[in-house]
């Protein structure tokens, strides 16, 4: 499979059922949401700021369960009039879903530095930035994998029991 094909694959694992032309319009504007909060995200653990990082996660949440994330709102209606890129999509439930799974990640790092556990806080939240530099560079969404797993695997169980 090449490299293309398998960032294509990863997307649709988010659940954007994107053509190729549609995709390689979409390729920065997809990417800001992730890429910004990956910037936060950084300097949240920079600063060892638990203030920070809980502001993230109520941005989060809000992402979660919204059409759009709140940064996509910043693309749509800014970024892509300065770069000329089109409008992003509403966000598909997995991707939605991926990012209830930050959000309570970014709980849980929040709580460690805001109880003195910084070496444990920065550790779980330095795996956090890889997983979201992961998702940005390459579209590869690990709880969105997860998820889409998890949903074959009860799929395949459904049908073993019918």
């Amino acid at each position: 499979m090449s490299l293309r094909a398998w960032m294509r694959s990863n997307l649709t694992t988010q659940g954007y059922c994107l053509g190729d032309a549609e995709r390689r319009e979409l390729w920065l504007g997809l990417r800001f949401s992730t890429g910004l909060c990956l910037a936060l995200v950084v300097m949240a653990l920079a600063l060892e700021s638990p203030v920070l990082v809980f502001a993230l996660s109520g941005i989060g949440l809000i992402a979660s369960f919204g059409a759009r994330h709140p940064f996509d709102h910043v693309w749509n209606h800014g970024v892509r009039h300065l770069v000329g890129g089109p409008a992003l999509p509403v966000n598909p439930e997995r991707r939605r879903q991926a990012f209830r799974v930050a959000t309570a990640w970014l709980l849980g790092v929040g709580a460690l530095l805001a109880a003195g556990a910084t070496a444990v806080g920065l550790i779980l939240g330095g795996l956090l930035v890889a997983a979201c530099a992961t998702v940005t560079t390459t579209n590869l969404c690990l709880p969105s994998e997860a998820l889409a797993w998890w949903e074959r695997r009860r799929a395949s169980e459904k049908v073993i029991a019918t």
